[in-house]
């Protein structure tokens, strides 16, 4: 028994004619005919008096259609309450973000963002990649942050922009005076990374493939987290990083910056939700409060290769 039988059933009781109540429910005759037949062999009752003209619904068939009736309603009624559920822009949202964004790009949208949207309230926690997305699956976050494609089936993505990778290096490294950096075969000794677990240093791993022949200092083994110590540690040592342009203050690091020539290796960021997740209003609205703040030149284009993590 379907939603759709039921709704032939009550358009045959409304018009009392199989070819009006089919132009009816813009599907033809014969279907409508065959559906209605296929209910009532499964429910084991005649629903319609076929010998009347016009027909007329059979005792029980009366009260089935008014039962028939009152269940479409039901579901009428329960579509109504998604979709104003989908265009509510108020309650709890439980936001993850990976820590290689959220310093940098949480500050740009937040607070007006939650000015604009008062009666939200945001439970935001940075979370590493794959933890991130099993918060997804297990419905302990509403909404990811992160970098993708990810490639899991239960996870809907809603690509951002497109961040290149920068080349930060010593105030002394010959990095600096190359007038051209290719990212392809980039293999530069010298290289510090992000401790494992993070999606970034996997990323910057398929851009300097050669990665255990470049690490920085066979003296010392740095594990970190953040890519402002990386980059503190860099001008203190030596040697070169790769961060995301995000992650680029203006004011202190422009001089120890390169761009790779295009097109430059670049990571997608994406909002991602479960695919049962309902709120599109609200996904919608957090979407062009991010894109209002990024430089337009992360558009997507021709001028960038997209990085995979995993």
């Amino acid at each position: 028994m379907t939603l759709q039988q039921l709704q032939y059933v009550v358009a045959l009781d409304t018009h009392r004619h199989f070819v009006t109540a089919a132009e009816s429910c813009f599907v033809a005759q014969p279907t409508l005919t065959l559906q209605v037949k296929k209910l009532e062999e499964e429910i084991g009752l005649s629903l319609f008096d076929r010998s009347s003209q016009p027909l007329v619904p059979t005792p029980m068939g009366e009260k089935f259609i008014a039962k028939a009736r009152q269940v479409l309603r039901e579901a009428e009624g329960l579509k109504a309450m998604v979709n104003q559920e989908k265009n509510l822009m108020e309650g709890t949202f439980r936001l993850g973000v990976i820590p290689t964004l959220a310093p940098y790009l949480l500050p740009r949208f937040l607070h007006e963002f939650s000015e604009n949207y008062p009666a939200i309230r945001l439970e935001i926690k940075e979370m590493q990649s794959e933890d991130l997305l099993r918060a997804i699956e297990e419905d302990v976050i509403d909404v990811g942050l992160l970098v993708t494609p990810t490639f899991q089936k239960h996870i809907r993505e809603i690509p951002l922009f497109y961040e290149p990778f920068l080349i930060y290096a010593h105030k002394d490294s010959p990095i600096l005076t190359r007038e051209e950096l290719q990212s392809e075969g980039f293999n530069e000794k010298g290289l510090w990374l992000l401790e494992k677990g993070h999606c970034f240093r996997n990323q910057v791993l398929n851009i300097c493939s050669q990665a255990d022949l470049l690490y920085a200092s066979e003296q010392i083994t740095f594990q970190t987290g953040s890519i402002e110590t990386l980059k503190n540690i860099i001008q203190s040592h030596s040697g070169y990083t790769l961060i995301p342009e995000l992650a680029v203050n203006k004011q202190t690091d422009a001089k120890f910056v390169r761009r790779f020539a295009e097109p430059q290796p670049a990571r997608e960021v994406s909002l991602a939700v479960h695919h049962s997740f309902t709120k599109e209003t609200f996904l919608s609205e957090l979407r062009s409060a991010i894109l209002t703040t990024i430089p337009n030149h992360f558009r997507k284009n021709g001028r960038f290769i997209t990085v995979k993590w995993r």
